[in-house]
Parts: C-alpha cells; structure tokens; sequence
C-alpha cells in the first residue's frame, strides 16, 4: 500500500516496530521493485516518497504514536490518508491459547487503530477532511476456528471502522473498513503456530497459493487505496469474503454449526485447556514448514 501511494505522487510516513524492516521498504519502493507499474497506470508524471519511523502502534504507555503523528504533522502540515495495517496471527485450538495471545492480538489489531485514529482525527477534523482506513479481515467478521485470538481483534477492528464511518458522518472525514479474504503476502510462513504447528501448519498454508481464493498483495493493495481515497465505506477483496459474510449475516447458527464440524476436523492438542497467563510461546511459520516438510518426506 506504501508503494501504490507513493506511486500516485504521495509522500508516505510509514511505521514498523523493526528498523532494518524500514529500510527493507524503503529501498524496494524507492528502486521500483514494488508498485512499479503504478505512475505509468495513473499517468504520474512523478512519484512521492516514503519516509519510515520506528513505531509500536501497541504502546500506549509512551504514547509512541500520537508523538509520531504529531512529528508527521509538524513536517506535512496536515494528515490526508491514514491506514492501519499492522497485524499477527496466532493459529491454533483454543484449549493451547493463553492470555497473553489475546493480548497481542488485541493490543496489535484493535488497540493500534485506536490509537492510530484517535491521534490523527483531532488534525483531520480541523480541516473537516481526511480519509481513515482499517485493515480487519473475513475472521473479523466470520469466527473462524484455531484463529480464536485473531478474530476476536478482527472483529473488534469491524466495530471500531464501522462505528467511525456512522459517527463522522457530514464531517468530510471518512473511515474505511478493508475486509480481505486470504492474501498471497507469505502470512502463513510468519504466522504463530501456538497447538500442533506442524499439522497446522499443513491445512492453514492450503488457500495460500491459491489464485481463486486469494488476491495477490498488489492487487489487494490497489483496490485498499482506490476504497479508501475515495471515502467508500467498505473495501471487500476476495468472493470468499462476500460469501462468507452475507451467509453469515442471513444464517448465522448454520454458518457456526458448519464451522464447528470444521473446528473437529482441525488438529487438536493434549492440554488441561486456555492458560490464564500471559505467555505467549508459539513455532513462527517458517520452522512449522520445515517440521511439515520433513514429516511428509518421511511419512
């Protein structure tokens, strides 16, 4: 998204927890490698520029973002665009989740856009124009089974855009909920494996590579932005997340017994069940896919 705004001409103050993360974008976007065919789309005479900050959108204690986007306001003068995109996920059964995986879902995907939003609108409102976007997910608005603590976040992300765009209704400012389905960005190699990481592993990178139940990045990224500048309400990306939601909407009990069949099919764990403390020990995606390919060469 960085890099198609940018290519529209706009200059991007992004954030990461992970400077060499920034500077990883910054050089892809600067040289082309991402998002290159966007001037010549949009007929740009000249691109914009993206400028990284080191930024925990978790931190509320030293209020990292609103003094980030007050540094970004001291430099621009104004905020047009706001996007929040920052995410994990943590797959498995719930009877092998903790605490501590709810709070860093929370904390990542419905405490960030609250901060993000609650220190960019006072700038916005001044002006009485802005646009908000809010990137949740078809888990945040489909309970999805072994992705409790994810959607739990997600939804919470569907309240807090869904609430914006109401009560900033007739202030020029606009709030966007994004509603992805699965997206080929490589989640599955960087997911948190937290029951039976390898069989997990197994079922949950299934729809990765998968052109028709998936969207690819820059695809995803220019429809985000084309929502999003233009004020819609909502931005849905894939026919998995329509369905999913409008069978949702009209059967909800039928959608939760279907996805409870699916749940007993998933990989479960021997566990005394949910921790209460805040730990939060996972396998990252990339070692889960080494344990899966060395147990199907050997099984």
């Amino acid at each position: 998204m960085s890099a198609e705004l940018v290519g529209r001409g706009l200059r991007v103050h992004g954030c990461a927890r992970d400077p060499e993360e920034l500077d990883r974008a910054r050089s892809l976007i600067t040289n082309g490698d991402v998002g290159s065919n966007t001037r010549a789309a949009q007929g740009l005479s000249s691109r914009g520029e993206f400028v990284g900050y080191v930024c925990d959108v978790t931190n509320a204690e030293a209020d990292a973002v609103s003094a980030w986007v007050d540094e970004v306001k001291a430099a621009e003068g104004r905020i047009d665009v706001a996007i929040h995109v920052a995410g994990i996920i943590q797959v498995g059964p719930v009877e092998a989740t903790s605490l501590g995986h709810f709070r860093d879902a929370i904390d990542t995907m419905l405490l960030g856009p609250v901060h993000l939003c609650l220190a960019v609108l006072p700038t916005m409102l001044e002006v009485d124009a802005g646009r908000i976007g809010i990137v949740s997910s078809v888990g945040g608005v489909v309970a999805v089974p072994h992705l409790l603590p994810y959607s739990v976040a997600k939804f919470g992300a569907v309240a807090l855009s869904e609430g914006l765009q109401a009560e900033l209704s007739g202030t020029g400012v606009t709030a966007t909920t994004i509603v992805p389905g699965l997206m080929r960005t490589g989640g599955h190699v960087h997911a948190q494996f937290i029951g039976d990481a390898r069989r997990d592993y197994a079922w949950f990178a299934l729809g990765a590579p998968l052109p028709l139940l998936s969207i690819s990045a820059e695809r995803a990224a220019r429809r985000i932005v084309d929502g999003v500048l233009a004020g819609r309400s909502q931005v849905e990306l894939t026919p998995l997340t329509w369905v999913g939601r409008r069978v949702h909407g009209l059967a909800p009990g039928t959608t939760s017994r279907v996805l409870g069949l699916v749940a007993r099919a998933l990989p479960s764990v021997a566990s005394d069940g949910p921790s209460t403390r805040d730990d939060v020990g996972y396998v990252e995606g990339l070692h889960a896919r080494r344990r899966w390919v060395r147990g199907s060469s050997t099984g």
